[in-house]
């Protein structure tokens, strides 16, 4: 007799298509399979997406709207628990109603008498005190809590919850691969030529756009020394796909006269067609956090741009620095510093392999634990 799948509710920021928290999904998903047929039970993954039409048929997996109560109580009523991330969703930064939608969910799993587990989570900044309660409250009453740094376990000890119950793992995303049938030799048409392919991942976030001026000089500088073929991925579109060709416009013929070529890449809108993209690149400027988890996935030596602290904390765990932050960029220095991935690019791999390696093995830590606790519920 097949025993019957178990419906686990997965909460998180789906179905926005944004590349980076897409990727955290397809990542998760991935995980809780893998785990799951290793054990030997059956899972049915439900996600709570602002577009389910979509994110079933990009995911194959059921999905009800995220902001429809009726439908999103029901699938916690039939399911056998609800999972929460990864991502940065218990942060007041963009605004101050993530938080109370994020702990709502799990606090309504929680009353339905549902095991919650919190998977990867970014916390933070967290500036409004009063939310420091709830999430504690909350929080307290999970069968399991993981985050993705050392600096989001600190935020909660700091707000009340017991050490023991928190553990630091890497992002998902460390774990995402190319689909096993693909051939890694597959290259866009665009990227045909010798040029060196420098990827690039922007956004906009400094009013005055200052960084993003800054680095359209540093790229046209770089262009000087060693012709490049610099290539856009905007991560979260539409809005990353305008800061992109901002830039573009301020490079126009600069690039050209000096032997290089521009690029975007605005086709690339599942997990794994960006992963293959940013493969593809010798090196990759990134200010989205997810497209430097990708580059160090895949090995792509990475020049970081701080806008975040979850920039550097990512750049801290693979013993990288940012180039600088959003409003101290420097051109000259940003210019150097693909000159020397450019030229060193074989060593900073070497350097960081055992690093990457075993981000890559912990990133499945949490689906494990998940795995293993309805195994043992049977």
């Amino acid at each position: 007799m097949v025993a019957t799948p178990k419906k686990i509710v997965i909460s998180g920021y789906y179905g926005f298509r944004n590349s980076g928290d897409e990727a955290v999904l397809q990542s998760i998903l991935i995980a809780l399979q893998k785990q799951s047929r290793a054990l030997g039970i059956s899972i049915e993954p439900i996600v709570l997406s602002i577009d389910p039409e979509w994110t079933s048929a990009t995911y194959g997996v059921k999905s009800v709207h995220r902001m429809k109560l009726v439908e999103v109580r029901q699938a916690i009523y039939e399911s056998a628990g609800l999972i929460s991330g990864g991502g940065s969703l218990l942060q007041d930064v963009t605004g101050s109603k993530s938080i109370p939608y994020y702990l709502g969910i799990i606090k309504l799993a929680q009353w339905m008498g549902r095991p919650t587990f919190i998977y990867a989570q970014g916390i933070g900044p967290v500036n409004r005190k009063l939310f420091h309660p709830l999430i504690k409250s909350v929080f307290r009453k999970c069968t399991y809590i993981s985050v993705r740094d050392e600096q989001s376990r600190e935020l909660l000890l700091s707000m009340g919850l017991e050490q023991k119950n928190v553990e630091v793992v890497p992002d998902p995303v460390m774990g995402l691969s190319l689909p096993e049938d693909t051939d890694a030799s597959t290259q866009s048409s665009e990227l045909s030529n010798s040029l060196p392919v420098i990827g690039i991942s922007v956004r906009y976030w400094e009013q005055d756009r200052r960084e993003l001026e800054t680095l359209a000089q540093g790229l046209i500088k770089a262009n000087r020394k060693i012709p490049l073929h610099l290539r856009f991925l905007p991560f979260h579109t539409p809005s990353d796909n305008e800061a992109s060709r901002y830039v573009m416009d301020m490079l126009k013929g600069s690039i050209t006269e000096h032997g290089g070529q521009v690029s975007i890449c605005e086709e690339a809108i599942h997990p794994q067609q960006m992963l293959r993209e940013v493969g593809q690149c010798d090196v990759l400027i990134g200010m989205r956090l997810h497209s430097l988890i990708y580059a160090a996935g895949r090995r792509v030596p990475l020049i970081g741009i701080s806008y975040d602290p979850k920039i550097d904390h990512f750049l801290d765990r693979i013993q990288c620095h940012p180039v600088g932050a959003t409003n101290t960029l420097d051109a000259e220095h940003v210019a150097a510093e693909i000159v020397h991935l450019l030229n060193t690019g074989q060593e900073w791999r070497t350097a960081r392999e055992d690093v990457i390696s075993k981000l890559i093995q912990e990133a499945g830590a949490p689906a494990r634990q998940i795995i293993e606790y309805f195994h043992h519920k049977g």
